[in-house]
């Protein structure tokens, strides 16, 4: 499977150095962020060559910096759960490891539909309500060639919370071939005024359908797709803007162990620290679904301490 060039220059929190985090993190009035490491270097640096306030930066080797990054959203590392389709229950639903799970092999060169079914802001860069702009890739398989797909949202989240939507329409009509399909997603946390006026038509009834797609190349595809690429690299790079989770999954057919695999159902994907990534075990973790949340399963009322993504994968009906 291949990709288009998916957005080298748009590092999140978690890529930088300490001391460019906690510029980005100035930049966005982060008040935790700046009071931590302001009283880390009241303790134990020369403040001559630090400064504070909008937009504060920190200049030279500053190993205090490293605090900042006891957040959410500084982690790169990822972890793939799975969830398979069951009838209406109250019940609490098992969580698998994505790459565990067998592959449905009657879905080589089908279409296939993807909703976001949930998207937590468990902590964000800045306080309070978040304007988040999600970028989600794909690739449409037709006629022996690939179409290299994006689709671009914006939600309104609390910190802590999630966004208010279950089953928004991502890509209807997705080509599947006999290799399998590729994901790729990008969260931005959106702060700058001018960037979330312009941002508004987003939420128009058109893009809340979701991209249709047909079993045949559309012309238009190709350029709306790059351009709602650039807005997302564009809006990326802008000041008081910060990427926080990006991840890459793809999804085939094969035996092989260390890959995921493609079914239909409902895949997780969690921003966490690379620490943690042997320790995780999804045996700990069940989805609710009279709350729409991934909890505790010794502890109802513990949600998951990071942010994280939900998406579904089912086959496309056509009329």
């Amino acid at each position: 499977m291949t990709t288009d060039n998916q957005f080298e220059d748009v590092p999140t929190t978690g890529n930088l150095s300490p001391e460019q985090a906690a510029a980005k993190l100035g930049e966005v009035d982060d008040e935790e962020a700046t009071t931590t490491i302001e009283n880390h270097l009241r303790s134990n640096f020369d403040l001559s060559s630090v400064q504070f306030g909008g937009g504060f930066a920190v200049k030279g080797s500053v190993s205090g910096a490293s605090l900042l990054f006891d957040r959410a959203s500084k982690h790169t590392a990822h972890r793939f759960g799975y969830i398979a389709p069951t009838p209406p229950s109250k019940k609490t639903l098992p969580i698998q490891n994505a790459v565990n799970i067998k592959a449905d092999d009657t879905l080589k060169n089908s279409r296939i539909k993807i909703t976001l079914d949930c998207l937590r802001a468990a902590d964000y860069p800045g306080n309070g309500t978040h304007r988040v702009l999600f970028d989600f890739y794909a690739q449409n398989q037709i006629q022996g060639d690939i179409e290299h797909l994006h689709f671009n949202a914006t939600y309104r989240i609390r910190e802590g919370q999630s966004a208010a939507i279950v089953g928004f329409p991502i890509f209807t009509g997705l080509n599947v071939g006999t290799e399998g399909v590729a994901f790729k997603c990008l969260t931005i946390n959106v702060l700058n005024e001018e960037d979330e006026a312009a941002l508004s038509f987003l939420e128009s009834d058109v893009f809340k359908a979701g991209l249709k797609l047909a079993s045949t190349t559309q012309p238009a595809i190709a350029p709306l797709s790059a351009m709602a690429k650039g807005l997302t690299e564009t809006i990326a790079n802008r000041r008081k803007n910060v990427p926080v989770q990006d991840f890459y999954l793809g999804l085939d057919f094969s035996n092989i162990t260390t890959r995921a695999s493609l079914a239909e159902g409902s895949y997780i994907a969690v921003q966490i620290p690379e620490s943690m990534n042997l320790a995780w075990d999804w045996d700990n973790w069940v989805y609710d679904p009279s709350s729409g949340q991934v909890v505790n399963d010794y502890d109802r009322k513990e949600l998951i301490p990071y942010n994280y993504i939900i998406f579904s994968v089912s086959r496309y009906e056509e009329n």
